[in-house]
C-alpha cells in the first residue's frame, strides 16, 4: 500500500500499488509493506529520531521482526521532493525514481545491507531494476547522486546479520536500514 502525502506525477496510487506488488515478488519478500511518500523534513525528522543523522534522506526502511510479524514485511518512506531533484538530474521521471527507492527499500526490507555486504545489494539491485524496467539504480549511481540520494541509513544498532550478509532486526520495528 501507498500512503502519498505529496503526489507522483504520472503515477497514481493504484499503479504504485501494482509496482509494489511486482517489486514485491521479485524480491521475494513476504507480509504487508507500506511505502510512504512524504516530505524531505518528515524524512529528516525520521532520520534523526532512528538513525541520529539530523539530515533529509530519499528512503529509509522499518523491517518489522518477521518472526513476531509474519504477516507484515516492513514500512518504506520517500522523500518526493529527493525523489524529484533526483529524477530531474539523472534525467527521468519522478515516478521512476519513486520506483526505483521502493525497490530500494524493499531490498532492505528483505535484509540486505548495502554498507556491509561487499556489494550482495547492489548486484541483486541492478537485476531487479533490469527486470522491472527501471532506470539507472540507487547504489550503481552513488558516484552521480548528491549526498542526500544515496546515502540509505544503515541497519541500526542491535541488529545481527546472517552468513548471507543480510542484516535482520533483533527487535520489531526498532529502526530503519
Amino acid at each position: 500500500m501507498f500512503i502519498l502525502h505529496k503526489p507522483v506525477a504520472g503515477e497514481s496510487d493504484e499503479s504504485l500499488t501494482r509496482f509494489l506488488a511486482r517489486a514485491k515478488r521479485a524480491v521475494g519478500l513476504r507480509g504487508a509493506v507500506t511505502v510512504l511518500i512524504t516530505t524531505s523534513r518528515k524524512l529528516q525528522t525520521l532520520n534523526r529520531r532512528f538513525c541520529r543523522k539530523d539530515t533529509p534522506t530519499d528512503v529509509l526502511s522499518f523491517p518489522s521482526d518477521m518472526v513476531a510479524t509474519r504477516h507484515f514485511a516492513g514500512d518504506v518512506a520517500i522523500s518526493a521532493e529527493i525523489a524529484a531533484r533526483n529524477a530531474r538530474r539523472l534525467g527521468h521521471s519522478t515516478a521512476d525514481e519513486v520506483k526505483i527507492l521502493t525497490l530500494h527499500g524493499l531490498l532492505h526490507l528483505a535484509g540486505y545491507d548495502h554498507e556491509s555486504d561487499r556489494g550482495q545489494m547492489a548486484r541483486r539491485e541492478q537485476l531487479l531494476r533490469k527486470k522491472l524496467a527501471l532506470p539507472v539504480a540507487l547504489i550503481e549511481r552513488s558516484g552521480v547522486a548528491d549526498s542526500n540520494s544515496s546515502r540509505v541509513s544503515a541497519t541500526p544498532r542491535g541488529a545481527r546479520t546472517n552468513p548471507k550478509g543480510r542484516s535482520r532486526n533483533s527487535a520489531s520495528r526498532r529502526g530503519p536500514r
